[in-house]
């Protein structure tokens, strides 16, 4: 064990813990009504807390062991094996113990579940939303997770570039976002009196700590305190920057005015492109990805939102879908040494990534989409996803929770 690669994957899977709580819970509870917004947070806790547990009791053993191309085995379930003292190490856990490891990738799992959440927001029982959870972690995340990350994972073994998960955590959240959208169906009212956020203050609060917290995110997916390390740290510095700024100049000239929500979304934005290349790219092709998937992602949240007709309430395939696919695909051009990355070694190897990369987000895409439609179908039957006509115009807050998050 290196001491140096323990410390900072155990900072990293405490600055992943701040991304989600409370980084995308007043990310996301900013973004909503005022009779909504406690609803939100607990959604977040509830199922990322849900997520954890699953992880501890079979997640990783699915996600991460020896199993076959599509789904791992049971070898680690309750972290057996592992959890006792001078236990053995996984091969992918390198350096650091493997409960540290297993640790870090409990985050992951968790906040890719979360994130789920602002798809549906503003109209879906806490129950129900944690049986789709359980129900798309299980037969969603986890597939994906050792198909892309895994050794005899499918797609590992094909080739895909996927440094801290473009396709495992936003494609496959942002996918699972819209699927949710479309099968709930839009709010009352959607499209016919506005919505706008309640509390934006809120919602940068929350994008600032999602940066800040980003950086263990990325920067530990190199599982060590080394030269990956940086370069991906880096890295996720120099994209978020160019986003924001990519995102507020495409808003400029748009719509005449850059706004705050519009510079906290690009920093998301620029966060969630750079994921699968943080440590694949050269800080120049970092800075391009950034720009890119921020003006991408305008388009994602306006455009395309439109064409898809989805109450996608908080965006989550227009940022992390299109952010995701965007970083995904380009990750496979600039890993390329000639485009200053530190892979591939000749430029007539990108157009074969680049397949590669199409192949993985093409599995991801089908893949969540069928295993998300019929994880809200169980969860809609068993315990009605959505919530009536009157608790929708009275709030989730007092409706679900019994609480409210303003007094007047």
């Amino acid at each position: 064990m290196d001491k140096a690669d323990f410390v900072w994957v155990s900072v990293s899977t405490i600055l992943v813990l701040l991304m989600v709580v409370p980084g995308l819970a007043l990310f996301y509870g900013g973004l909503v009504r005022s009779k909504n917004v406690l609803s939100v947070l607990a959604q977040v806790l509830g199922v990322f807390c849900l997520a954890v547990i699953l992880w501890f009791i079979y997640g990783y053993s699915l996600a991460f062991t020896e199993g076959n191309s599509i789904i791992g085995g049971f070898s680690r379930v309750l972290f057996d094996g592992i959890a006792q003292l001078g236990s053995m190490n996984l091969e992918l856990s390198g350096t650091i113990p493997e409960l540290s490891f297993a640790s870090f990738q409990a985050t992951f799992a968790g906040i890719t579940c979360a994130l789920i959440v602002g798809g549906f927001a503003e109209r879906a029982r806490f129950g129900a939303v944690l049986l789709f959870a359980a129900l798309w972690m299980t037969f969603g995340y986890l597939p994906i997770a050792h198909m892309v990350w895994a050794p005899g994972g499918w797609l590992f073994e094909r080739g895909a570039l996927d440094f801290a998960g473009g396709t495992v955590v936003h494609i496959n959240a942002g996918v699972a976002g819209l699927v949710g959208a479309y099968y709930i169906g839009s709010r009352l009212g959607y499209r016919q009196e506005a919505m706008p956020p309640h509390n934006l203050p809120l919602t940068m609060i929350g994008a600032s700590l999602l940066w800040v917290g980003w950086f263990g995110f990325n920067a530990g997916s190199a599982l060590g305190a080394n030269e990956v390390a940086a370069l991906a740290f880096f890295n996720t510095l120099v994209a978020t920057a160019a986003a924001v700024l990519a995102w507020l100049a495409v808003e400029w000239v748009s719509k005449g005015k850059p706004s705050l929500l519009g510079a906290a979304s690009g920093a998301v934005a620029g966060l969630v492109g750079i994921t699968p290349a943080a440590g694949l790219v050269g800080p120049v092709g970092a800075l391009i990805i950034g720009a890119v998937t921020g003006a991408a992602c305008v388009w994602g949240v306006t455009g395309l939102k439109r064409m898809l007709r989805a109450d996608d309430a908080l965006d989550v395939f227009g940022i992390h879908g299109v952010g995701g696919i965007v970083g995904a695909m380009l990750t496979g051009l600039f890993n390329a040494q000639a485009l200053g990355g530190p892979g591939l070694e000749s430029l007539s190897q990108v157009p074969y990534q680049l397949w590669i990369q199409f192949e993985g987000i093409l599995i991801t895409v089908v893949w969540c989409a069928i295993v998300s439609w019929i994880a809200y179908f169980i969860a809609d039957k068993v315990c009605g996803l959505r919530v009536s006509v009157e608790a929708e115009r009275q709030g989730l807050d007092v409706y679900e929770h019994g609480e409210t998050a303003y007094q007047r």
